[in-house]
């Protein structure tokens, strides 16, 4: 049986007088691509999206996982974190981003969806509202959508939160916002799972719930 190709790249592009970095997985027949946001104080290194993105790719869906800071800004905002609670700011590099992904060949007539987590699922939202024709789905895991609650009602995208059960406080905010929400909208509560989903098998119900979403969406 023959096996698609499958291209890894770690990208550079300009944004804002600066220079951000992703990682690109893209195969011969993917049908999608998902951008992914990551929340406060991470990076596109982190082991959770690896892991969701992963299990996107096995479902013929093209990811590429971005650095919302630069280096020099990640040191800054680990001391001052006024970087990562700044949604318009976030959410500006996401739509510069999805832009310029889309000036790739392989990419060019790819719908594109958003996995935001913590912070990065406001600016998920926050770009999907300001840009809708650039992004056709959105997901928050552990989200915190309410931090872009005016731009709520403009989201046209399909939207889905996942929330741990025992993260009360972010599934309260999840409830309120899900009200807020005109679009497509589901809120999913994984049973006994915390804000960052380490508990056994917790993690792999939030990349199978993200990958339905996406294949039916994208």
């Amino acid at each position: 049986m023959e096996t698609s190709t499958i291209r890894h790249a770690t990208v550079r592009l300009p944004v804002d007088d600066a220079e951000l970095y992703g990682d690109l997985t893209i195969s011969e027949d993917a049908t999608a691509l998902v951008l992914f946001a990551h929340g406060s104080g991470s990076s596109r290194h982190s082991p959770r999206n690896h892991y969701v993105a992963e299990e996107l790719q096995k479902s013929h869906l093209a990811t590429f996982l971005l650095d919302l800071l630069t280096e020099r800004e990640e040191s800054i905002d680990s001391l001052t974190k006024h970087l990562r609670f700044n949604i318009p700011f976030l959410s500006r590099r996401l739509i510069a981003a999805a832009a310029w992904v889309k000036t790739l060949s392989e990419v060019l007539k790819l719908n594109i969806g958003i996995f935001g987590a913590s912070t990065g699922g406001a600016a998920a939202l926050l770009a999907a509202a300001e840009r809708p024709e650039l992004f056709q789905a959105v997901i928050s895991r552990g989200g915190r959508p309410d931090l872009a609650v005016e731009a709520l009602p403009l989201v046209k995208a399909p939207t889905l939160l996942i929330v741990g059960e025992l993260d009360t406080q972010v599934l309260q905010l999840n409830h309120y916002v899900l009200r807020l929400l005109t679009c497509e909208k589901k809120l999913e509560i994984v049973p006994g799972a915390s804000h960052l989903f380490e508990e056994p098998g917790k993690l792999e119900i939030v990349a199978s719930l993200a990958r339905d979403w996406f294949v039916n969406h994208l």
